[in-house]
């Protein structure tokens, strides 16, 4: 297949090289798996792909549940604006598999422009699936886009076992999807930063090459019916070390254990980069300081249990939203001081601040209906409104779009409590909140 190429079907088009969706021009985000699966039903609509040979291609053969394959399907779908009933792009073909039905055209994949130059990927090979890319050497620095980025580097396997690759490469994978999710985060796809592994690592050059300002990097090794895996993050653009840390874990359940120390290394590496990007800012001149750099400025204020401190986030907030409207995340943050502010002052009606919860939050969701903060501000709002279908709704809503999203848990536990049904609040909720 040629990457320079790339596939056109109605308002979309798939650019190989650059790994990008795009709608009307603009890329439509999606994770790297989405991607890949999307890229090879395309490639190859010809044919019926079948299920196993998916599996085989995007997972690498890893065993996986006949629902991480639909949800996969579902969320290429979603993409396309293609899940209704109808399947006008991608079929299901009964006990066969799936197969791209929309007409194709390709076309020269257009130069890179200045804003979203952010990765490149050498020609892929013929073979069905093999999909390995390496840096474009015209290509070789790239400029950093207008969020945080980061790229995850394939883990190192130092348990002398090749056979336990899997492992290292699997836990990669998952760090990579979950901060994906994370709509704050600019994430580097699993096959550009994969074209490293097992090569000399020269960070500055690497983060150059990709277009980033972090690194992650790690190691696994597997002994004993024990595991270790060490991970640290690294600010390439001057080389400082900001976090590192170390896993110590039994094997019984291999897969508990990559969902486990997946969802830790998640959570502080969004925290340690979120700290990092807000004392880089600090040292900005003024005059620099856009839309994003408001937020990022907003985020320490808003956890803290201050009503002034929670004033002084909304303060920032609206200087954010003021340079950028249709700055959904604002709006959904916004939405969310005005949620913690009903818990922190007393001598206010509190139904004033669900008011302006229920107010910003139905702006941010106007703006971008797939924004899971402005769900959970709209779902606690019809919580304390009583209005416990709505909140529920929304809350799914919020947990669908970011599945480590804790706090979307903890508020569907108390919506279904509000709608008096807190049994099913009680058990699936506690567990993913721990």
């Amino acid at each position: 297949m040629d990457v320079n190429l790339a596939f056109r079907f109605g308002e979309f088009e798939i650019h190989p090289r650059r790994q990008e969706l795009r709608r009307r021009g603009r890329v439509v985000h999606i994770e790297p798996q989405v991607f890949d699966l999307l890229l090879y039903l395309v490639s190859n609509r010809e044919r019926t792909v079948s299920k196993d040979e998916l599996i085989e291609t995007i997972w690498q053969g890893r065993i996986i549940s006949e629902s991480a394959l639909s949800s996969c399907i579902s969320a290429a779908r979603r993409a396309l604006g293609d899940s209704g009933e109808q399947q006008q792009l991608i079929r299901t073909v009964s006990k066969r598999g799936f197969r791209f039905v929309g007409p194709v055209d390709r076309g020269t994949s257009p130069k890179p422009e200045p804003a979203d130059d952010d990765k490149s990927a050498a020609p892929m090979p013929a073979a069905a699936g093999q999909y390995e890319f390496a840096p474009d050497p015209a290509l070789a620095t790239l400029a950093l886009p207008d969020k945080p980025s980061i790229a995850v580097l394939a883990f190192q396997n130092i348990s002398g076992d090749p056979e336990q690759e899997y492992f290292a490469d699997g836990l990669a994978e998952g760090i990579i999807t979950g901060l994906s999710r994370q709509r704050w985060f600019f994430v580097i796809a699993r096959n550009s930063a994969f074209t490293y592994k097992g090569k000399p690592i020269d960070i500055r050059q690497i983060a150059r090459e990709l277009g980033v300002r972090y690194l992650l990097e790690g190691s696994v090794r597997k002994a004993a019916g024990k595991v270790r895996v060490t991970g640290q993050l690294i600010d390439a653009a001057n080389g400082v070390h900001l976090w590192a840390d170390r896993y110590d874990r039994e094997m019984a359940d291999v897969f508990a254990i990559q969902d486990d120390i997946t969802n830790r290394v998640i959570d502080s590496v969004g925290s340690q980069i979120v700290a990092a990007e807000a004392a880089r800012i600090r040292r900005k001149p003024p005059q620099s300081i856009d839309a994003w750099d408001f937020v990022i400025q907003a985020l320490p204020h808003m956890w803290r249990a201050s009503a002034d401190e929670q004033r002084r986030a909304q303060d920032l907030l609206r200087q954010a939203i003021a340079i950028d409207p249709d700055y959904a995340h604002a709006h959904a943050l916004l939405g969310w001081t005005h949620v913690s502010l009903f818990n922190l002052v007393a001598g206010q009606p509190l139904n004033e601040f669900v008011d302006q919860a229920l107010e910003v939050g139905m702006r941010a969701v106007s703006l971008d209906g797939d924004e899971p903060w402005a769900h959970l501000v709209l779902g606690l709002g019809h919580s304390r409104r009583r209005r416990p279908e709505r909140a529920v709704t929304h809350l799914s809503n919020a947990i669908s779009l970011n599945p480590s999203f804790a706090l979307a848990y903890a508020g569907l536990g108390y919506a279904l409590a509000c709608g008096s049904e807190p049994e099913r609040g009680l058990s699936p909720w506690s567990r993913r909140c721990d």
